[in-house]
């Protein structure tokens, strides 16, 4: 079995800073104000030959209001799910009546605690420790979550009990399963369709924008197949972008879009389709991420509102055509069953594998069809074609003039390759190459050498015509 490790604690209390040293990861985002952390993030850690799971959560402090009480109903649903608590105190601030309310919870919950003194860096570990003594909840442990000072003592008597991994179980990564990212602008409702997925409250939703601040990786299983959803936080545009720690989760969005097997993008229905929605499709295209688009708050829109959104997304996402389309209400679950099949569809698509045989019949048949064009009197001939890579794919087409092969030719390629092979939800990429004559001896020389060899013969020729 492996332990459920929940950090717990007031705002600011180094709890991101702790995680990330456990996991070994920057996947927490850390920075010197409260409340940056809002969801419960889970990693994996291995200490010698013992593996952990750790339960990164938002500061509790006893007085919450509005989201501020969302992220402590996250920490509490931790509390409850975790084999142990680290209850993580700040030295520097000394104890505090939040401190006292999370200890007489824990007490009541007879879950098993370790008093965790972080900061304690440059402090004296018996004084920066005296006053916690009065929690009630055992010795207090010093460590500098910052610096690593003590951590890896504490983790080891911490596991003590546990017995070591089965090393004929392989340890679970967390990445089992086709990807998803919920992609989209802030307020337009990715939490909520995250939830939603996943058929419980997960992750935090208010109605406020900005509330996900990190990208939230969700390992789950619906009907026996294994998926790992990862909520990210809204892109503004760049010049509403102000705070240093949304600078750094817009940066964690981008990453998780490269790093996702399929994005879906969520659209607001209600305010209708607006520049930043098309430089985030604009990313997932030119990253090459399977594609799936969402339009939410649907229900409710009147018909007028609906018909006109309809005619936006036609004239202005012409070049999202290949991703299925979905209009949905995460909050009240309309149409978000749907969502599935075309992630799966759109997975295989991106991860399909042809043999070169039925791609060069499929070109042929294109070219027999419809003729490249002349270029400088001669026909552009494409001769065979085969595939050089997945996710996405790439058609790699081999012939002469390449080079000049026109965009619109190179459209018409792309869509009867797509027709034929039935790709849905990812975007495909071509590759054309002009191939060399195998029996041109200096076809491999160098630009030196066949200067060279022209003028030599160029000697020769006045060589010969002087005989004559």
């Amino acid at each position: 079995m492996t332990p459920v490790i929940a950090l717990v604690g007031r705002p600011n209390v180094g709890k991101s800073t702790l995680f990330n040293r456990l996991t070994r990861s920057r996947d927490a985002l850390v920075a010197d104000f409260p409340g940056l952390t809002r969801d419960r993030k889970y990693g994996n850690g291995l200490l010698g030959d013992k593996t952990y799971t750790v339960i990164d959560t938002g500061g509790i402090s006893g007085d919450e209001d509005g989201i501020d009480a969302a992220m402590a109903e996250q920490s509490l649903a931790a509390i409850d799910e975790a084999d142990i608590v680290l209850f993580l105190v700040d030295a520097r601030d000394g104890l505090s009546p939040a401190d006292q309310a999370i200890a007489n919870h824990l007490r009541v919950n007879q879950k098993k605690t370790w008093l965790v003194v972080n900061k304690t860096d440059g402090l004296d570990e018996a004084t920066a420790t005296a006053e916690f003594w009065e929690l009630g909840l055992g010795e207090p442990r010093a460590i500098a979550a910052a610096h690593g000072r003590n951590v890896t003592s504490l983790i080891d008597e911490v596991l003590a009990p546990f017995p070591e991994r089965d090393e004929s179980i392989p340890a679970d990564t967390g990445t089992k399963g086709i990807r998803i990212g919920v992609i989209g602008r802030p307020n337009v409702g990715k939490s909520t369709l995250v939830n939603r997925l996943l058929g419980e409250e997960r992750v935090v939703v208010f109605d406020e924008a900005g509330t996900t601040r990190d990208s939230i990786e969700i390992p789950f299983e619906r009907r026996g197949k294994p998926y790992v959803l990862i909520d990210t936080a809204g892109v503004r545009r760049r010049k509403n972008v102000h705070e240093i720690a949304e600078k750094f989760s817009i940066i964690k969005t981008l990453e998780a879009i490269k790093e996702c097997h399929v994005a879906i993008v969520v659209l607001d229905g209600r305010s209708g389709l607006v520049e930043q929605d098309l430089h985030l499709l604009d990313y997932v295209l030119t990253t090459g991420r399977a594609l799936v688009l969402a339009i939410n708050k649907w229900d409710g829109l009147e018909h007028e509102a609906k018909e006109k959104m309809r005619a936006e997304i036609k004239r202005r996402l012409g070049f999202t055509d290949y991703a299925d389309l979905h209009f949905i209400s995460a909050l009240h679950g309309t149409g978000v069953g749907d969502l599935y099949p075309s992630l799966e569809r759109a997975f295989a698509s991106a991860n399909a594998h042809w043999s070169t045989n039925r791609l060069t019949t499929i070109l042929q048949d294109a070219v027999e069809s419809h003729q490249p064009p002349l270029v400088h009197g001669r026909r552009i001939k494409l001769r065979m074609a085969h595939q050089g890579g997945a996710n996405p794919p790439i058609i790699v087409v081999h012939g002469n003039q390449t080079d000049s092969l026109p965009e619109a030719y190179r459209r018409y390629l792309t869509n009867t390759f797509r027709k034929v092979l039935k790709v849905r939800g990812t975007p495909m990429r071509f590759e054309f190459r002009s191939g060399k004559n195998p029996f041109d001896p200096m076809a491999d020389a160098s630009d030196r050498e066949k200067a060279k060899k022209r003028e030599l013969g160029r000697t020769q020729e006045a060589r010969n015509s002087r005989r004559r």
